[in-house]
């Protein structure tokens, strides 16, 4: 599948997946899978064993929102994940 194909298809997937619950975004989940370092693994894999609260998929969207964030996101999802994370660990 090509890239354009695959980013229209997310695109058409986030479309008909977000539901507006009151002031919440309730974000329907989907499968991800990619290559990543070996020490970015180990990294990744320590934070989880000694943090309960996580796992593997919350720190995934949790880097995934902070990245595009940063980068100049403007979509309201994402800053609400990136602002909601920043808070929980300033909470733990």
């Amino acid at each position: 599948m090509e890239f354009n194909q695959i980013e229209t298809s997310l695109e058409e997937l986030r479309n008909d997946e977000i539901r507006c619950l009151g002031n919440e975004l309730d974000l329907i989940s989907i499968n991800l899978e990619a290559e990543i370092p070996e020490a970015l693994y180990a990294g990744m894999k320590d934070f989880i064993s000694s943090n309960e609260k996580w796992d593997q998929s919350k720190l995934i969207s949790s880097a995934i929102a902070n990245f595009l964030f940063q980068n100049g996101s403007d979509d309201r999802a994402v800053t609400e994940k990136y602002l909601n994370d920043i808070f929980n660990l300033s909470s733990q």
